[in-house]
């Protein structure tokens, strides 16, 4: 057993990983992003990773800012989809590990899975490094790469990833060694856009099949389809070679099996 490790998360994903970390090791603090608006009504809402703190009974910080001096209790900091940026003079006080779901220098930034379905990518990865300034460009701890089956969604993806990130994690806390990324084949996963959740129909049914597994289940690719808005939760390719989407959900409605929406359309 370590000694007790803080965690740095916002996203579903770092909610995931924060409670594989505490299932084996002391976590004396979550930092978070303070509560924001969220949803239709523009509520306040809590982060995830803070959902699942409470959840443990770990202890919760939410800054809107990080400034030198904060007590997080632990000399190691693990960061896994915090969204904001460490300033250099608090980077200084801890070791900072960065939990990155892809194989750096592969898919730097902030949609890593979704660019990688989007992209149609094999093969992906988590990766840990040292936290820097620089994107995602510190020095790694430790990489394991897993294979993204075709039916695979972005959802089951990062599900894989959280359980490979709490066995690396393990051994990144154990014996920390570094070895610097490579100095080429860096891409970047822009944030997903408006749009990004666009399905052009013209484009080949492989690419928007691709899209719409990109953005499941969290996000959504949209389309307009029978002069409708909808949101495309999933989708094939059929056996004739055109795009047939599978689960859908008219705006204002639920989501529903395509068949099923169109026989509601009908006279």
């Amino acid at each position: 057993m370590t000694d007790a490790v803080a965690v740095a998360a916002t996203a579903p994903f770092g909610g995931d990983v924060l409670e594989r970390i505490a299932a084996k090791h002391e976590v004396s603090c979550l930092l978070t992003r303070p509560d924001a608006p969220a949803g239709r009504g523009r509520k306040f809402a809590a982060p995830p990773a803070k959902l699942a703190a409470e959840r443990l009974g770990i202890p919760v910080l939410q800054p809107e800012r990080l400034v030198p001096g904060i007590d997080l209790g632990a000399s190691t900091v693990i960061a896994v989809a915090y969204g904001l940026i460490v300033p250099d003079d608090v980077l200084e006080e801890c070791l900072w590990l960065n939990v990155h779901p892809s194989l750096l220098p592969r898919w730097r930034g902030a949609a890593p899975v979704e660019r990688a379905l989007m992209a149609g990518d094999s093969v992906t990865g988590v990766t840990v490094i040292r936290l820097v300034r620089e994107l995602d460009a510190g020095p790694i701890a430790a990489q394991r790469s897993f294979a993204i089956a075709p039916e695979d969604d972005a959802g089951a993806v990062y599900a894989t990833a959280a359980a490979i990130a709490a066995e690396l994690i393990d051994g990144a806390l154990d014996h920390p060694v570094f070895e610097e990324q490579p100095s080429e084949g860096a891409t970047y996963a822009d944030k997903i856009t408006a749009e990004d959740r666009q399905l052009h129909l013209e484009r080949s049914p492989t690419d928007l099949v691709a899209v719409v597994r990109a953005l499941s289940p969290h996000i959504g690719a949209r389309a307009r389809l029978h002069g409708r808005d909808v949101t495309v939760w999933r989708a094939r390719v059929a056996e004739d070679g055109t795009f047939q989407p599978l689960d859908v959900q008219p705006d204002g409605g639920r989501r529903m099996a395509y068949e099923a929406w169109l026989r509601g359309l009908r006279p």
